[in-house]
């Protein structure tokens, strides 16, 4: 790696760049103020992981209402806490999350540890996550390298090997450009400049306050960076899910295994999902099913969910754990997208079909 231009100008040059254009996010406290509370900090680049900010605000709004301090979180009941996480994806983290809130109140006194290898053993807590919460909520100077900053310096210093062979030379160089002052603002205004500015597409590269030292810049294609490698198909993978109404007007919902796929959060019952799912219904009844399967893509593979529909008499209990919910307060109950797409798609048909 060929280090561009005046390390220390790059972060003199960002930093006051940022204290003018910071966005101004509700996690965040202003540039140069006192560090950002912890828990917000926490909170928000667990949501912010793979998810936008756009996406995270609402979940970040209602999360802090609803919770708002560690301790408060970590005494809430889990199913609680995954259905105000439903539609956010990634599950996973919603799960972590619970642990490592019940970690710091119970093992750290409600107080979040202040260094990155502290962090690091919270439960689901990533070196990116560590070191993001270290430099912003307590100022300690670390490696903040998200996708905006891997975009950033792969392009400030012309990295031309692919991704994602390419993550220790970035790192390596977001290290060389770290200031030991002002880490978390620095951090953050890498993570701005990359999500406004240097953008995937179209970087506004005239308005950029590092394009002086940025090679990228100077090959007058900095699009070409950071250098990708060709992905891979995704698989395709079949499944099916059931819709059980009773008279009364309740939909039997069970809850996920807590490890797999949108484990712990409620959904119809499914079957497997892989190549050849089995068809075989959960109980006896006249099916009915879904015009078009519901098409969704995870980040490993994408699914097609074909939805089977019917109505079983008030005495009727399916087999296996559990519980009826009110169809009329089916949005309350917190179902990933996926099953959220699925029960709508059920309901019209449901609706449809009493027309007739």
């Amino acid at each position: 790696m060929r280090v561009e231009g005046n390390i220390q100008k790059i972060a003199s040059d960002l930093l006051a760049h940022y204290d003018v254009h910071a966005r101004r996010l509700p996690w965040r406290a202003p540039p140069g103020a006192n560090a950002a509370d912890p828990y917000r900090v926490w909170l928000s680049e667990v949501m912010l992981q793979q998810t936008t900010v756009a996406a995270v605000g609402p979940y970040f709004a209602k999360f802090t209402q609803r919770w708002p301090d560690v301790a408060a979180l970590a005494a809430e009941q889990d199913a609680e806490v995954m259905a105000a996480w439903a539609g956010l994806g990634y599950y996973a983290r919603a799960r972590n999350l619970l642990a490592s809130a019940r970690a710091v109140a119970n093992d750290h006194g409600g107080v979040f540890p202040d260094t990155e290898e502290g962090l690091r053993a919270l439960p689901g807590v990533g070196a990116y996550t560590a070191a993001a919460v270290a430099a912003i909520a307590f100022g300690r100077r670390a490696v903040v390298v998200d996708a905006n900053v891997e975009r950033v310096v792969a392009r400030l210093f012309a990295i031309a090997t692919p991704l994602p062979a390419a993550r220790p030379e970035i790192r390596a160089a977001t290290d060389a450009i770290t200031p030991d002052a002002r880490a978390g603002d620095f951090a953050q205004a890498m993570m701005d400049l990359g999500a406004t500015i240097c953008t995937a597409r179209n970087p506004a590269c005239g308005i950029c306050p590092l394009r002086e030292d940025c090679a990228a810049f100077r090959t007058a294609d900095p699009a070409a960076f950071p250098v990708k490698t060709a992905k891979k198909a995704k698989p395709h993978r079949l499944g099916h899910g059931w819709w059980i109404e009773r008279p009364d007007g309740h939909v039997w919902l069970v809850r996920r295994p807590d490890k797999g796929m949108l484990g712990g959060m409620r959904a119809l019952p499914s079957s497997d999902w892989n190549d050849a799912p089995d068809a075989t219904p959960p109980l006896a009844a006249s099916w009915r099913r879904v015009a078009e399967p519901i098409a969704h893509v995870f980040t490993h593979f994408s699914l097609a969910l074909t939805v089977h529909h019917a109505h079983v008499g008030p005495d009727v209990t399916p087999p296996g754990e559990g519980e009826w919910w009110p169809v009329a307060d089916i949005g309350k109950a917190g179902l990933p997208t996926l099953f959220a797409r699925a029960a709508e798609a059920a309901m019209k048909e449901r609706m449809d079909d009493a027309r007739l």
